[in-house]
């Protein structure tokens, strides 16, 4: 059976709703089995700390997490929180394992769904970086970020709420309102919950009358594709 590695703990409730969704669509499917997991959990408040601060050492940080998950047999990995995906490039290029991107599955989701113009929220990171712009712009979509009071404003509630697995309903509202504000003032078309702890705030597929990309669902779907289809192994057909 395929084995999948998750590099885990950023954070820790989204790591649990990872596993949790995994169980349930691979059930879904079939419920006389279950899927080969194997996670390793990393502190989130140190990540945060080398995202901001030294990215070499983050990288250096994930890729001793994928070491340990090469060694105990996995046949793949992803991570599950998309700012870690700043240097995901560096990571692909030297990790024992092939990564599964939270990015790229969420880039052609919008462009199965013909959206063109996508807000973007998560952490300061997340929305200052320019990898969901990058990867987007290969599929012809735009990424909008909030501005600078906003993107303060989002980074204080995720780190601050989210991530300490607070989510309340006054927050969820705000969130919905900026959302709102966004798609009169940017033309916005969908939105990016380009956070795994969004989707546990933002729970509807819908948000403000447009739709909500929710990447954890997309990455779990890409997850378990790939548990049950593996790639053909290299001079295999």
């Amino acid at each position: 059976m395929t084995r999948v590695g998750i590099v885990g703990g950023l954070g820790p409730e989204s790591t649990i709703d990872y596993y949790r969704r995994i169980l349930e669509a691979w059930e879904r499917d079939d419920p006389s089995t279950a899927p080969s997991i194997v996670i390793d959990s990393l502190d989130v408040r140190l990540a945060l700390r080398l995202v901001e601060k030294d990215r070499p050492a983050l990288t250096e940080y994930l890729l001793a997490s994928l070491r340990r998950l090469a060694g105990a047999g996995v046949d793949f990995a992803a991570m599950t929180a998309n700012t870690p995906h700043i240097v995901f490039d560096d990571l692909a290029a030297r990790s024992p394992v092939p990564l599964l991107s939270i990015v790229e599955v969420c880039a052609q989701e919008a462009r199965h769904r013909n959206l063109a113009r996508l807000a973007l929220l998560g952490t300061r990171f997340t929305m200052e970086a320019s990898f969901y712009p990058v990867v987007c712009a290969r599929y012809g979509i735009v990424v909008v970020p909030p501005d600078d009071a906003d993107r303060a404003w989002v980074h204080e509630r995720y780190v601050g709420e989210l991530l300490k697995g607070e989510f309340r309903d006054d927050t969820r509202r705000q969130f919905i309102s900026l959302v709102r504000r966004l798609r009169a003032e940017e033309s916005i078309d969908g939105v990016i919950l380009g956070g795994t702890e969004l989707p546990l705030l933002l729970t509807t597929q819908v948000i403000a009358d447009i739709p909500a990309l929710d990447t954890t669902s997309l990455h779990v779907a890409a997850i378990v594709k790939r548990l049950r289809h593996p790639p053909p192994l290299p001079g295999r057909p």
